[in-house]
């Protein structure tokens, strides 16, 4: 596995620290996603540092992200790419999984379009992306790496314009890791009220990143027993109730 690098609000790098909560959410993805996937090769799209395609096994995995530094060092297949023009031959793969790379593209079905060309006819895509009812504000992306964020009903919708079958189900967190979110909510609440007028709308997305990721190291940097705590075991896949879910996850086959 690659090593951590530079902490960012790109991508998930680490487990230490008050990152653990964060960290075991992604980790759950791979391991529902390993229940829902078919046999067979598997595309482990905008991957990282591939800190979980161990849990999809048997199934081979292929990681592709835009980052060298990420997947530098993974013992398997991988290729630095743009999901938008990913370099496979049509067909090739049985499955594709996503967690948490969709969101950071301004044109979504572009990288439907790839994932659908390069699957199987009788293969299945899975996306995960944060639920934009649980973390946004109604009228506003506060993280600078995220172009677009979803409800549900978006991305059931963005889903079906590529796929002949799509179903949504929600990841839900336990109340301790509720809890946590709860704190984060409001230090970010706080933080909001003093730029009442959203001046920071019109700061460069380039600095808006730079102090996103100042911010987000100079919080989880203490070590928190509550966010050490935290495990796969704190997340569940619901098919109801989704809309209060922390994550969404797309089901999608038999491609157009």
């Amino acid at each position: 596995m690659a090593t951590a690098g530079r902490v960012t609000g790109e991508r998930v790098t680490t487990a230490e620290g008050g990152f653990n909560p964060t960290w075991q959410r992604h980790v759950a993805a791979y391991e529902q996603a390993a229940t829902l996937l078919p046999d067979g090769e598997v595309l482990d799209l905008g991957c990282g540092v591939g800190h979980s395609y161990h849990l999809l096994a048997p199934r081979r995995t292929v990681g592709v992200d835009i980052d060298a530094g990420a997947i530098a060092g993974q013992d398997r297949e991988t290729h630095i790419a743009d999901m938008r023009k990913l370099p496979f031959e049509d067909a090739r793969f049985d499955a594709v999984l996503s967690v948490q790379s969709l969101e950071h593209v301004p044109d979504p079905e572009r990288v439907l379009a790839e994932v659908r060309r390069v699957l199987t006819p009788a293969g299945t895509a899975i996306f995960v992306t944060p639920n934009r009812l649980t973390f946004a504000r109604p009228d506003e992306i506060i993280d600078p790496y995220h172009y677009i964020e979803f409800s549900a009903d978006q991305l059931s919708s963005l889903c079906s314009r590529t796929f002949r079958q799509v179903e949504v189900r929600g990841l839900f967190g336990s109340e301790r890791y509720l809890e946590i979110v709860a704190a984060e909510r409001r230090r970010l609440d706080r933080l909001l009220g003093r730029d009442p007028l959203r001046m920071r709308r019109l700061v460069p997305r380039a600095i808006r990143k730079l102090l996103y990721d100042r911010l987000l190291a100079r919080n989880r940097a203490a070590v928190d027993p509550a966010a050490a705590a935290i495990t796969r075991d704190d997340f569940e896949l619901r098919d109801e109730g989704i809309d209060d879910s922390l994550d969404l996850f797309a089901i999608c086959s038999g491609p157009g």
